[in-house]
């Protein structure tokens, strides 16, 4: 659960949550738009959050928005990334999760990030968090992992986003993800029939379809089959 301060941590405890997450952004202007405060001031509020929650024996994961640009503030600097990371890292988190919010990354700018990050927090404890705006994320990601990145961040259909990020899209579809990591001989242990089976009903109930391309096509596919019969 998303804990921003100590209110949200008591929140979160009060509703059994065993692992918590504190957020900030490698970017002034959207973290003044999402959270209404400087860098330096979130970075002050959830110290005290991580600090409660190692105590707690609760697990502690950081995300850093807008780490490969920002729709407020435009570039960022891979060097303003890394003192936020670092901070997440020195406070104890155990991961920390790199978010290129709305998606205007590409492959060589997630590698040269990915790998300064890398060199203060273990690559091991890092994770791309990579949307899909412009159609770049799995090229991002399999820069990434060249670098040795193994965790990704994904949801099922493409869905997400974020009402501080005009015209950015959810985050990079899961099924889409994990077609390219089955190409590549990596196990996953997600079975793709089911993961499509929930993208439809999530997308039912939200009545859009699902934007992964890998879904379209396997929807594709069984109303082929369908009308066959």
């Amino acid at each position: 659960m998303l804990a921003p301060n100590e209110q949200g941590y008591e929140a979160a405890r009060a509703a059994g949550a065993r692992v918590i997450a504190v957020f900030g952004s490698a970017s002034e202007g959207f973290s003044r738009a999402n959270i209404n405060c400087s860098v330096a001031e979130s970075i002050d509020r959830f110290k005290p959050v991580i600090a409660r929650a190692r105590a707690d024996g609760v697990e502690v994961r950081g995300y850093i928005s807008c780490v490969l640009g920002c729709p407020y503030d435009g570039e960022v600097r891979p060097q303003a990334v890394v003192d936020v990371a670092r901070v997440l890292w020195d406070l104890g988190c155990y991961e920390v999760s790199l978010g290129d919010t709305i998606g205007v990354g590409t492959p060589r700018k997630a590698r040269e990030l990915v790998r300064a990050v890398a060199g203060h927090v273990p690559i091991a404890h890092l994770a791309m968090h990579f949307h899909d705006t412009y159609g770049q994320a799995l090229a991002n990601l399999y820069a990434g992992m060249e670098e040795g990145a193994r965790v990704i961040d994904s949801a099922a259909g493409g869905l997400g986003g974020c009402p501080y990020a005009p015209g950015a899209t959810g985050n990079v579809a899961t099924e889409d993800v994990v077609y390219m990591l089955d190409g590549m001989g990596i196990a996953t242990g997600v079975d793709m029939s089911k993961l499509v089976k929930a993208t439809n009903e999530i997308s039912k109930l939200l009545g859009r379809p699902p934007i992964s391309r890998v879904a379209a096509a396997m929807n594709a596919k069984v109303r082929a089959a369908s009308s066959r019969q």
